[in-house]
């Protein structure tokens, strides 16, 4: 691995004036705002475990479509819990009830939202994304109804995701004061998203963000889900303005500024999939207090099991426990 992007020296100093649409906030006002409730549904599930509770999860997301996801309790518990909201990465289904413990085991309330249409990557998925899209767009999900933030699939997962945090805040069992939100590269994005949309958010851990500063990342990122807006464009060619001005509304760094509540990020240095000036981007625009945590010698996969002990750290500190 080597440096495919900004030295530490010059993602510190790079703040790129990216472009905010006139109607940014009216878009997400009008995308968000629903007259149903979020309709979440609690089935249980026998996993074999004995120290951890699981639930399998519907929320109703974008236009009331089924969202499905995991919900893990401690067994032992008692009171309101913090929860932890946790997004997926690129490609990835909520996989088995029995994957994903770390945040249980610690005591926390943990729910995962599964991503519609995605869940091909290591863990398969359940959602469904039954929205139908005009020919010409790449494989994967990038160039998805790109030509219109109105049918951009984004649109539709960020707003699943909003959906996500507000169903834990609503939970019996957690705390609505203490939700925070989480995720890896695509996750990570999201989390920003969320953060900078759902003012309930308690805090953020955004963990090596996809979704940040599109126009410097499709010309950069030296591999992964940027490079499906390079090759649509490469066929599209005329559609440049058009195609950026729709990354511009789910840009996380786009977003970032709404943002309040505190975060922690992750940045890998030798990231080839999410280049780390791209998420420097989202870092220094973050509204909020924030932290970062810098991997130098890390490519996508950042901090792994260490930043994990980091993330736990951070929130008993933010939460006094």
């Amino acid at each position: 691995m080597a440096l495919s992007d900004l030295t530490l020296a010059e993602c510190w100093a790079y703040r790129p004036d990216l472009v905010v649409p006139e109607d940014l906030d009216a878009f997400w006002e009008r995308t968000l705002r629903v007259d149903a409730p979020v309709e979440a549904t609690y089935e249980p599930v026998d996993t074999g475990l004995t120290q951890i509770r699981t639930w399998s999860v519907t929320v109703a997301g974008y236009g009331g479509e089924q969202v499905h996801g995991w919900l893990h309790l401690p067994t032992n518990a008692t009171g309101p819990l913090p929860c932890v909201v946790e997004y997926l990465g690129y490609g990835r289904g909520r996989g088995l009830p029995h994957e994903k413990l770390f945040w249980a085991s610690a005591g926390f309330a943990h729910l995962i939202m599964d991503s519609r249409g995605q869940g091909w990557s290591a863990a398969p998925g359940d959602t469904a994304d039954p929205h139908r899209y005009p020919a010409g767009t790449v494989p994967g999900f990038l160039t998805r109804g790109v030509t219109s933030p109105e049918d951009f699939y984004y649109r539709r997962l960020i707003t699943d995701a909003v959906r996500f945090a507000q169903a834990a805040r609503e939970h019996p069992a957690v705390d609505p004061d203490r939700v925070v939100v989480t995720g890896i590269s695509q996750g990570g994005g999201l989390s920003l998203a969320v953060a900078a949309l759902s003012p309930g958010v308690a805090a953020a851990m955004p963990d090596v963000p996809f979704l940040c500063d599109f126009p410097r990342a499709v010309q950069v990122a030296g591999q992964g889900p940027y490079g499906e807006v390079a090759e649509y464009l490469a066929l599209y060619r005329g559609q440049s303005s058009q195609v950026f001005r729709t990354l511009s509304y789910v840009d996380a760094a786009v977003l970032a500024p709404g943002a309040t509540a505190p975060a922690l990020f992750s940045i890998a240095m030798m990231d080839a999939t999410c280049p780390p000036s791209t998420c420097f981007a989202a870092y220094h625009r973050y509204g909020g207090d924030k932290e970062v945590r810098v991997y130098e010698f890390n490519d996508h996969e950042g901090g792994e099991a260490h930043h994990q002990l980091e993330q736990l750290a951070w929130l008993h500190k933010l939460f006094g426990r």
